[in-house]
């Protein structure tokens, strides 16, 4: 019989790189839109572990700026996958109190999916004493673009200057206010980042596991979380070393 984790010491705020459902599908000998359609599923059971589990944050990483490079037919299929998402379960993030965020390039979405995701993130919204769950969409997101962007927004601002600092610096970042992830999880054996959120990570713990997103599961989460929870955290304090 299978032992449950044992998971001391929970994060607040959990990332997630889903990787690998076009080689899950095509293991299966399967149409790379049924492995997406599955990643969807995980995604949905993601965030009700999360709930479950009580995390406070947890950010997903779903399309990236550099994602925009696939073919014409996968990211047309990515973005009516996404619009179906937003159709399906926004009632069912409702019901459960989870106040949904998107952060990326949006601009760079059609008017149309731009608006659902509007209206997404408005119909979401939820007082601090009921919200169960953040959960943070990176769409057409790059770490990397995040860092120039608020270097833009720096610039836009009036003639006084501004105490530049790592803590006014992130607050011109998408993230701003939310602390950053504690943990950062990639699926499908992957050990890199690939631009997701590089001024957030300095910090986070980082778990990289061989399963493909689809097969990624709420026992497999608890994994990270149990590994998670194993760790020592000094952040460059080696007293207790």
């Amino acid at each position: 019989m299978k032992s449950s984790p044992k998971i001391i010491s929970l994060p607040q705020h959990a990332a997630i790189i889903m990787d690998g459902n076009n080689r899950w599908a095509k293991e299966k000998g399967l149409p790379g839109v049924t492995g997406h359609q599955k990643g969807v599923e995980r995604a949905r059971e993601a965030v009700e572990h999360a709930v479950k589990r009580k995390l406070k944050t947890l950010t997903l990483f779903t399309f990236s700026s550099e994602n925009w490079g696939r073919s014409e037919e996968e990211v047309n299929l990515l973005m009516n996958l996404l619009a179906e998402a937003l159709e399906d379960e926004v009632a069912n993030l409702v019901k459960n109190s989870v106040q949904l965020k998107f952060v990326g390039d949006l601009d760079r979405f059609d008017s149309k999916l731009n608006m659902k995701m509007k209206d997404a993130e408005e119909n979401t919204k939820v007082s601090s004493p009921l919200k169960k769950l953040d959960l943070v969409i990176a769409a057409s997101y790059g770490g990397r673009w995040d860092i120039v962007e608020a270097v833009k927004k720096i610039n836009l601002l009036p003639e006084e200057p501004i105490n530049l600092t790592e803590n006014t610096f992130g607050q011109f970042l998408s993230l701003s206010n939310i602390p950053d992830p504690d943990i950062c999880i990639r699926t499908g054996g992957e050990y890199r980042l690939s631009n997701f959120l590089l001024w957030h990570l300095a910090y986070s713990e980082l778990y990289f596991t061989d399963v493909l997103w689809p097969d990624f599961d709420s026992n497999q989460f608890d994994l990270a979380l149990e590994e998670f929870s194993n760790r020592s955290r000094r952040f460059g304090d080696t007293s207790n070393f």
